[in-house]
């Protein structure tokens, strides 16, 4: 990955722009720092600011693996687009089907482990249309962790099951991905290319399948591959990026 900041990475941006490109971004980790409390999750007012002036431009989607109400509330402006639970989730019709039902099955078998995930010190956050098995705060993470991998693949082929930072998502076998959501949003958009930026395991998808004319942006350098071609160091850097984006696009940034 090359560093998105650099002359490479921006003449790749400043090409990419000039397509009139959908602009995607995930939410936490990404326009939010990672906090001990997903509740406690907030964007910084200057990176909320320039979102709003690209929204003025270009069309600008918000793609999380939290609920669309409650991620609506964390941005200060109003993007085109809210995509929520990995992509399973979308206010705007991108996938009217409500996967809620489909995971019945993770509840009651959630309810049978519930005991033990709660000494464990796992919390386990419903969003309907996805699960999210949290253990950040967890006493022993490794334990937690260990254990989760033991039981998430007795849940059956219906449920699909993926790691992140700290967290274990349980969604639908069948609901869409942050891959097909984006790919759905730049063909409602009428955009003839993208630029996304995340920074986790449920992000790899969009990375993997983007075009050449996209540009895929991992927020974060690990030891674990991306397939994002190039990179922030940290959210902190996010609104330089932004500005670079206005710059490129002729706006003064705030």
């Amino acid at each position: 990955m090359l560093q998105i900041l650099g002359p490479r990475g921006l003449a790749q941006l400043a090409a990419t722009l000039g397509m009139r490109p959908l602009l995607a971004f995930d939410f936490d980790g990404t326009l939010a720092p990672i906090v001990a409390r997903p509740e406690q999750a907030r964007m910084t007012p200057g990176v909320a600011t320039r979102l709003k002036m690209l929204a003025m431009q270009l069309p600008v989607a918000i793609v999380t693996g939290r609920q669309v109400a409650d991620v609506r509330t964390r941005l200060g402006f109003e993007p085109r687009y809210i995509v929520g639970s990995h992509g399973a989730e979308s206010d705007l019709g991108i996938d009217g089907t409500d996967w809620g039902p489909a995971l019945q099955h993770a509840r009651d078998w959630l309810n049978t482990y519930h005991a033990e995930l709660t000494r464990l010190g796992v919390r386990v956050e419903d969003k309907r249309n996805s699960i999210a098995l949290h253990y950040r705060l967890a006493p022993d993470r490794e334990l937690a962790s260990r254990r989760l991998e033991e039981l998430l693949p007795l849940l059956g082929p219906e449920l699909h099951a993926f790691g992140g930072k700290f967290v274990c998502n349980i969604v639908a076998a069948k609901a869409p991905n942050k891959a097909a959501a984006v790919h759905a949003l730049v063909r409602d958009a009428g955009s003839a290319a993208a630029i996304f930026v995340g920074d986790d395991v449920n992000d790899e998808p969009v990375f993997a399948s983007a075009p050449a004319s996209w540009v895929t942006i991992k927020v974060g350098r690990t030891t674990a591959p991306s397939k994002a071609r190039f990179y922030l160091d940290s959210p902190i850097e996010m609104a330089s990026l932004l500005d670079r984006m206005l710059v490129l696009l002729g706006e003064r940034g705030p």
